[in-house]
């Protein structure tokens, strides 16, 4: 697990909770954002135990914020790190973060875990993302649960909005507009990957529309005729040959 193999065992006396297979996910996740100073914004502060963990794990000078319901949750602030009081679905109380501390590179859904919030959430703050920036909710597992506002396949749940996002990226190819029109989504959301309890997505602003590339010979020919719908089946059903 790198660093968080090397920090566990010297971490202090405030308590930290995570499933053990997290710390691979944010391993793979969110190295990356090591070698420079970053904004990260944690959903959910609890014991504390995560503040000095992110501030070790983030370049020196990175802009770490922390925000939870529960007043005492302040007391669990350190230096280099900023706790917030506030609720996670009070969209106004996140635009105010959003303004003073934004825009942020990485933000971590810790918190209620109630499907509503994380939809929520996910909403208020997806535009105050950077752009490469990554937006994980963990604890998904609670989509599953009637009472966190989920259960198997209930569209009201988080894992069946981001399932839905899948769609929204892929919109760019809809030629069944009436059932399926473009979504502006298509336009930010790069990737979304989901692992055990975990989802995560990825911002990239793309601005044109995706881009066919024809290789022949060290030449490239560059096209978006595929994604014009009178041109589909001839492109599609002549590609490589056929």
């Amino acid at each position: 697990m790198g660093f968080f193999s090397d920090y566990i065992p010297r971490s202090g006396d405030k308590l930290l909770t995570k499933w053990a297979h997290y710390f691979e996910v944010y391993e793979r996740e969110l190295t990356r954002f090591r070698a420079r100073p970053v904004r990260f914004m944690e959903i959910g502060v609890f014991r504390g135990g995560s503040l000095p963990m992110w501030k070790e794990f983030f370049a020196p000078g990175s802009t770490l914020v922390f925000i939870d319901i529960d007043p005492d949750c302040k007391a669990h602030e350190i230096e280099g790190t900023h706790v917030e009081i506030g609720s996670q679905g009070d969209p106004e109380f996140l635009a105010s973060l959003a303004d003073k501390y934004g825009p942020f590179d990485v933000i971590l859904d810790d918190g209620s875990h109630l499907c509503p919030h994380q939809i929520a959430s996910f909403e208020a703050l997806w535009p105050h993302l950077a752009d490469r920036g990554v937006y994980m909710v963990e604890d998904c597992h609670s989509s599953y649960w009637p009472g966190f506002g989920g259960g198997y396949r209930n569209e009201a749940s988080f894992i069946e909005y981001s399932k839905r996002l899948i769609d929204r990226m892929h919109s760019w190819y809809t030629d069944q507009d009436a059932l399926f029109p473009f979504d502006e989504m298509a336009r930010q959301l790069n990737s979304v990957r989901f692992y055990d309890s975990i989802v995560v997505c990825e911002k990239l602003d793309k601005q044109q529309p995706p881009t066919s590339l024809a290789i022949r010979n060290g030449k490239v020919e560059p096209s978006r005729k595929a994604l014009t719908v009178r041109n589909r089946t001839s492109v599609f059903a002549n590609k490589d040959g056929r």
